[in-house]
């Protein structure tokens, strides 16, 4: 064998040498990958390395407060009850501080954070909201919550919620109102000494864009620190205040609407003859019935509160129509038979007049002044009265009855248009200070 030879057999077995140690290599970089994330994990997570119960340091590792700041994504708000005042949203709810005693080497950014599903394992911030009913957690397939470790020490919490949440109303202007519903949230037991939230720089809190509700608009939503002071010292807290507008175009319809038919159908009754008394009566208290019932059901699914609703308002004067227009027919009916009582008066004492003086004889004493001034005729002098349109118009109908169904076809109406040109007016056209 040449040296030749001998030197090319070297050389290539020194390149699949080379090849096997590269290839064993990264194979061996691909599983140190994930072995190296279960010893940090090991590393700064280990027994005695790590007290969950002691909080982070201050900023730049000072003895200052922790700090956390909060951000939210708003999924869904399901309802929005007025009897009950309160609200349903489901979030997703983050937090993010840092804890200088989960630094850990990334491996030239092989190891770009640590994530964690056990939230007992590191420090929490001790948030609960304040104004919660009911929540609770969503473990649909999987328990909806992560923790994201970062080499610099920073800790992202993230989770899925859904809470029932206390929203006081102020319903003077239901159905016309708005109303502002707030998410607050604050710390349990650390004072600000030792833990201040903080909303995150940009966009703290995002909402869904296809948002639906289905009497609400959401017009806008602020946010703002609430922290309080109690014996105990002071808390940080945060809020969010959720501007709701009630959709009017619903309470027009099943409301509003039907309210003025009932009304102006109550009215028919000023049409319709004196002497139909069944039809008059039974259209009167039908429309009543029906408005009471209206009414009783509008109550219904609102709380009982002490002051007076634009509702109540809207109700109210639609209901007294309507019972004004029943006694109307009363005051016609009472007025008719006034009317006839006199006319009966009229006939006998006229047949009386005419039976007394039937038997007279008609005989003229010559000579006798005295009948001949009785067969004088008698001269009146009435005053001329001077043109007035209304009573030449109301000299039409000659009976009382009849003048009260022609003033009532005119007068109810435009009371009625005028109420709701005050109505409109006022609950319309008022400042936004006076609806929160």
């Amino acid at each position: 064998m040449t040296a030749t030879t001998s030197t090319t057999l070297a050389l290539f077995a020194v390149a699949i040498l080379v090849s096997l140690c590269c290839t064993t290599t990264d194979a061996n970089d691909k599983v140190n990958f994930r072995e190296k994330e279960k010893q940090v994990l090991d590393q700064i997570l280990g027994p005695g390395r790590y007290d969950a119960r002691i909080r982070p340091s201050g900023v730049n590792g000072t003895d200052g407060p922790a700090v956390v700041a909060v951000n939210m994504f708003v999924r869904s708000i399901a309802t929005i009850s007025d009897i009950k005042m309160e609200y349903s949203v489901q979030l997703t709810f983050r937090e993010q501080w840092t804890d200088e005693r989960l630094k850990y080497n990334d491996f030239g950014g092989k190891l770009k954070y640590l994530t964690l599903t056990d939230a007992s394992r590191v420090w929490m911030p001790d948030l609960f909201f304040s104004n919660e009913k009911e929540g609770h957690f969503h473990n649909i397939i999987m328990p909806n919550v992560y923790i994201r470790i970062f080499p610099y020490g920073s800790v992202l919490y993230s989770i899925r919620i859904s809470l029932t949440l206390s929203c006081p109303m102020n319903l003077k202007l239901y159905p016309l109102d708005r109303q502002v519903c707030s998410l607050k949230m604050a710390s349990y037991g650390w004072t600000t000494d030792d833990l201040v939230f903080l909303w995150k720089d940009g966009d703290p809190v995002q909402v869904v864009k296809n948002l639906h509700l289905p009497r609400f608009t959401l017009e806008k939503f602020l946010t703002d620190y609430c922290n309080s002071k109690t014996n105990t010292g002071e808390y940080s807290c945060l809020k969010v205040d959720l501007m709701f507008k009630r959709e009017f175009s619903y309470y027009l319809i099943q409301i509003y609407i039907p309210c003025c038919m009932l009304v102006i159908v109550s009215w028919v009754s000023f049409w319709l003859d004196q002497g139909a008394v069944p039809a008059r009566v039974s259209l009167g208290v039908t429309t009543l019935l029906t408005m009471a019932t209206q009414t009783s059901g509008i109550n219904a699914s609102l709380p009982p509160v002490s002051y007076t609703k634009a509702i109540d308002v809207w109700t109210g004067v639609c209901l007294t129509f309507v019972f004004g227009a029943l006694l109307e027919f009363a005051l016609v009916n009472y007025a008719s038979r006034s009317d006839m009582h006199r006319e009966n008066m009229k006939k006998q004492r006229r047949q009386q007049y005419e039976s007394e003086h039937a038997l007279e004889p008609l005989v003229r004493h010559p000579g006798d002044p005295m009948a001949i001034e009785k067969l004088r005729p008698c001269e009146i002098h009435v005053p001329p009265q001077r043109d007035n349109c209304c009573r030449s118009w109301l000299s039409k109908f000659p009976t009382r009855s009849k003048r009260i169904d022609v003033i009532s076809r005119i007068t109810f109406p435009l009371v009625f248009a005028m109420f709701n040109l005050v109505y409109w007016s006022t609950y319309l056209f008022r400042d936004e200070g006076e609806e929160t």
